[in-house]
């Protein structure tokens, strides 16, 4: 029986078996396995995702947040990974020094994680419930406005102006939400009114 092996294949051939014989004499026969046993299971298997925007400037970039524990069996969730949004339109999965290292932030000892007030004259700060927080924030602009709501001007001219008291709105949110809070700060009239974007 005749076969017919051309150079290119035989050299070929012969290169192939050098290497295996070289792979295996060096002590990678065993390297696939060795490879595999060191791998490590993907982070983020089990993890809970939650979308949300990133908290620092006005660009708004949409992040993914990954937690463990299961809320509904009475675990408390614990965010361990943050990374950008690849389906959020402003940073397509992109975010800056700043955005990237918001698991810092969010693990800090030092971040304020509830609502607090220093009452007239203490020197103590005293935590709050939220809505004992929000609560207390209403009643004190209510208060504010009645006693210092301008209807009119000089001339008698309707003003309908509220100037005693400010809103700074945070700069970290969609174009809905900011119109919303546009209409709703202008329609109590108040004209004292900023964005976290120009401070």
């Amino acid at each position: 029986m005749n076969i017919e092996v051309s150079r290119r294949h035989f050299l070929k051939l012969g290169g192939a078996g050098v290497a295996g014989t070289a792979i295996a004499a060096f002590g990678f026969g065993d390297a696939e396995a060795q490879v595999a046993a060191h791998v490590r299971p993907f982070k983020l298997a089990k993890a809970t995702e939650t979308r949300n925007t990133c908290t620092y400037c006005s660009v708004a970039c949409g992040i993914l947040m990954y937690s463990r524990g299961d809320l509904k069996k009475g675990e408390k969730a614990e965010v361990y990974h943050i990374e950008g949004d690849p389906d959020h339109p402003t940073n397509r999965g992109t975010l800056c020094p700043k955005g990237a290292a918001l698991l810092d932030m969010v693990k800090s000892e030092t971040r304020t994680k509830y609502p607090q007030v220093r009452e007239p004259g203490s020197k103590e700060w005293k935590r709050l419930s939220w809505d004992e927080a929000l609560d207390k924030i209403a009643r004190l602009m209510k208060d504010d406005r009645d006693q210092n709501f301008i209807k009119t001007n000089k001339d008698g001219v309707t003003v309908n102006r509220w100037l005693s008291t400010g809103y700074l709105a945070a700069s970290a949110t969609t174009n809905e939400t900011a119109f919303l809070t546009y209409k709703a700060v202008r329609s109590t009239g108040m004209l004292v009114f900023d964005n976290q974007a120009r401070v």
